[in-house]
């Protein structure tokens, strides 16, 4: 860690600014909750057992909670390098508005009582994907890779694909090949996500030292891969309605936004390597949000449109 970050991590330490409550939700990472909180809910919804209504409430809340836990703990980890960067410098931490110590407690308390109130809701092998997904993201993710190997978007990514998977598990009781293919599905569709993002916010990385691909690998090389990415994430968005959980309206869904995905990474690999990327970089990277989150509407909205014309 450089001089520079110590001189943040001190200053930030000591500040005396008091906390607001909203300081303390955006320790949880509202925005990559919300998403997090709609693909569990999407793994419930089409599961092919019932699950009682405030059952599968419990199970969501559990599972925002979790979420919500391992981001305040990454924010407590990664403190000095957020206060580096002017994406993320005005966090709660970095600007000195809640302590470090206070942080790393809400994420705590927040983890031990997310997997007990799974456990008690729910079953003990949500219990268990749930205590995985948080370790993942903290341990291997936040700790362990995301300053020491541009590949940590790409492993790291298996934190955030974890949702569905417990969703499934909530409603049945174990994992199947569908709730497979919902964790590939986020897994691949992670590193060209954040690297269209770390594409034109690749200074914010380098002033950080964090290893993202376009810092170490260069553009070039990070376009590619976002285009292969893109290229092997199709089939596996088609996973669902060739397993036969859902039908074709999904599948035509899938297909259609899958095709235009790997138009975006085109486009991005199209352009030079230099700023005039951004442009391109930044339509993919908001396309790439709308991508997951219409696919994983059209899954239980497909089911519900297939019990009414069969039913």
């Amino acid at each position: 860690m450089s001089d520079t970050a110590h001189t943040f991590t001190g200053s930030i330490d000591s500040a005396a600014t008091p906390a607001r409550v909203r300081d303390y939700v955006d320790l949880l990472k509202p925005r990559v909750m919300s998403l997090v909180v709609f693909t569990g809910l999407v793994g419930v919804l089409i599961a092919p057992t019932h699950i009682h209504p405030f059952t599968a409430a419990l199970a969501v809340l559990a599972i925002a909670l979790g979420s919500g836990a391992a981001g305040a703990i990454n924010m407590w980890y990664e403190r000095d390098l957020d206060a580096l960067m002017a994406r993320t410098r005005n966090r709660p931490l970095p600007a000195g508005r809640v302590a470090p110590d206070d942080a790393l407690g809400l994420g705590v308390l927040l983890s031990i009582f997310s997997v007990l109130l799974m456990a008690v809701a729910t079953n003990l092998v949500a219990a268990a994907l749930l205590t995985a997904a948080i370790l993942f993201y903290v341990f291997v993710y936040t700790i362990w890779l995301k300053r020491r190997t541009p590949q940590n978007i790409v492993i790291g990514g298996a934190a955030g694909a974890f949702p569905p998977v417990i969703g499934w598990a909530a409603a049945t009781g174990d994992v199947s090949a569908v709730g497979a293919a919902l964790f590939l599905l986020i897994f691949l569709w992670t590193p060209p996500h954040f690297w269209a993002l770390a594409l034109y916010r690749s200074e914010d990385y380098r002033r950080a030292g964090v290893p993202m691909l376009p810092v170490v690998a260069g553009p070039r090389e990070t376009k590619r891969q976002m285009l292969l990415y893109t290229l092997i994430l199709t089939p596996v968005a088609l996973a669902p309605t060739l397993l036969g959980a859902v039908g074709w309206i999904y599948g035509a869904v899938a297909l259609t936004l899958s095709v235009a995905f790997i138009g975006h990474a085109a486009a991005v690999w199209r352009t030079a390597d230099d700023e005039t990327a951004f442009g391109p970089a930044r339509r993919m990277f908001r396309f790439s949000l709308l991508y997951l989150a219409v696919l994983f509407a059209a899954l239980p909205i497909d089911r519900l449109l297939e019990r009414i014309i069969v039913g």
